[in-house]
């Protein structure tokens, strides 16, 4: 079964970090990604590299990805994946893009500007709970 829980962002440096996930938007859309290899959606995101914080890589992860090239960026939470006893954390974050450059880099294939979650995820167990989070977070309805 798997379970996920949400913490305030300044709870990330008491736990081992290991991703930094994006919900992005631009105008009045959200921004998802086609990873090279997939068929799939995703939200922006991925591994945080040694010696960087969940905010850089959020940054560098969101540039990555979506070639933004001009953006504001804030941490919403903390979040935990716990499944089969093994619990993963994350730092959760939202970000308005303002500009983009003009070729995807890296393992991007595609960019979909959507203003809800597409269909086809690629973690449909989890994105959908990441992305209701930041939506309530922007609405004010998130208490910790």
């Amino acid at each position: 079964m798997l379970k996920v829980d949400f913490k305030p962002y300044r709870e990330i440096s008491e736990v081992n970090v290991k991703y930094a996930v994006v919900i992005a938007r631009f105008h009045d859309n959200f921004v998802f990604v086609k990873h090279r290899e997939r068929t799939t959606w995703e939200i922006p995101g991925g591994h945080i590299e040694p010696g960087e914080s969940a905010y850089e890589a959020a940054e560098r992860e969101l540039s990555e990805e979506t070639s933004a090239v001009s953006f504001s960026i804030i941490p919403v939470a903390l979040y935990s994946v716990s499944r089969e006893g093994v619990t993963t954390y994350g730092g959760l974050f939202f970000a308005d893009i303002v500009s983009f450059s003009e070729s995807l880099l890296f393992e991007t294939s595609e960019l979909s500007f959507q203003s809800n979650l597409p269909d086809n995820l690629t973690y449909p167990e989890i994105q959908p709970l990441l992305f209701r989070f930041v939506l309530d977070f922007l609405e004010g309805n998130n208490q910790f």
